[in-house]
């Protein structure tokens, strides 16, 4: 999946030097994608409900901070381009991409959707992933379906599509015998072993989405009246995959968060917490960002709790 973010960004013209909007809460392959482009993260904040990057605080903030010159966005701070934003559906729960795309076009911004955790997942009748100039999918062993690692790139664009396999393909051209090669390129195919792993997890991808939708509906009717914490749901308009099944605490509070993990895995549930956030990890501390209030109470306040739905497959 990170490969496969890496090339999109690459492809829609992200630039060394660039600087490419991410929510700061989110795994780190979301800003290591923009970094393998030599392009900079700009850390924004996150939205109570859906957990994704918000289109709003991110409005607010490009209109105090950031100014457009001959159709570009500029940093007034840096003076650095920014020419990009990757959305990313944390935990499955797809954003609020329709509100994203109207701040997108306002500030002519290219969208490359980081839908890794989303595959399954719905805006009305829209798959995410299907928003954006182009979005990845990861496949690797935790995902919803695997094909044991790697991804792929969704996009509607027939020319942009040409241009990615291209580059996928160490930008080799079609001869008879001759390695030509007419760009600076990567080698980032899928095995054959691994895409035929892929087709077949696909055929079952339903009885999946099935399944963990099952297990979702019994998390959210035994944390129903849990005082402290409640189950997070699917936003409003949307279908969620349930990826990670996460619990909130009603009040952020990072001593009861990590006394709740330690008594879950010390009784044999394997209960994670959200990531640290992006801003806050060594490579990311100087990166341009915004205010980070929300972020920041999700972060004291979220656990993933064990999301594998096996032993509801079949089940209705």
């Amino acid at each position: 999946g990170t490969a496969a973010l890496h090339l999109a960004l690459h492809s829609v013209g992200v630039k060394p030097g660039d600087e490419v909007i991410v929510p700061t809460l989110s795994f780190v392959a979301t800003a290591n994608a923009v970094s393998h482009c030599g392009a900079i993260p700009h850390f924004v904040d996150s939205d109570p409900e859906t957990l994704g990057l918000d289109p709003l605080a991110l409005r607010e903030h490009l209109r105090a901070n950031a100014s457009l010159r001959d159709g570009e966005l500029h940093n007034t701070t840096t003076g650095r381009r920014i020419s990009a934003v990757v959305p990313m559906h944390t935990f499955g729960h797809p954003m609020q991409i329709a509100t994203l795309i109207d701040v997108a076009k306002e500030f002519n911004l290219v969208i490359v959707e980081d839908a890794a955790e989303s595959i399954g997942s719905y805006v009305g009748n829209a798959h995410t992933g299907t928003f954006g100039r182009c979005s990845s999918l990861s496949f690797n062993g935790n995902k919803t379906i695997t094909t044991g690692g790697g991804g792929a790139i969704l996009t509607n664009d027939a020319e942009l599509a040409q241009r990615i396999r291209h580059l996928s393909t160490t930008a080799k051209m079609p001869h008879d015998y001759e390695y030509i090669h007419d760009a600076v390129a990567f080698n980032y195919r899928m095995p054959n072993i691994n895409a035929a792993l892929g087709c077949a997890q696909l055929s079952r991808l339903d009885d999946f989405l099935s399944a963990k939708r099952l297990l979702a509906k019994k998390y959210a009717e035994g944390f129903t009246g849990a005082g402290s914490m409640q189950f997070v749901a699917e936003p409003h308009g949307t279908t969620s995959n349930y990826w990670l099944n996460t619990i909130r605490l009603n009040k952020p509070d990072l001593s009861l968060r990590d006394e709740l993990l330690v008594a879950a895995r010390a009784n044999g549930y394997m209960c994670r917490p959200a990531w640290n956030l992006l801003h806050t990890l060594p490579m990311y501390e100087s990166s341009p960002r915004a205010k980070l209030p929300v972020a920041q109470n999700l972060w004291q306040s979220l656990i993933n709790i064990p999301s594998s739905a096996r032993h509801y497959l079949g089940q209705k």
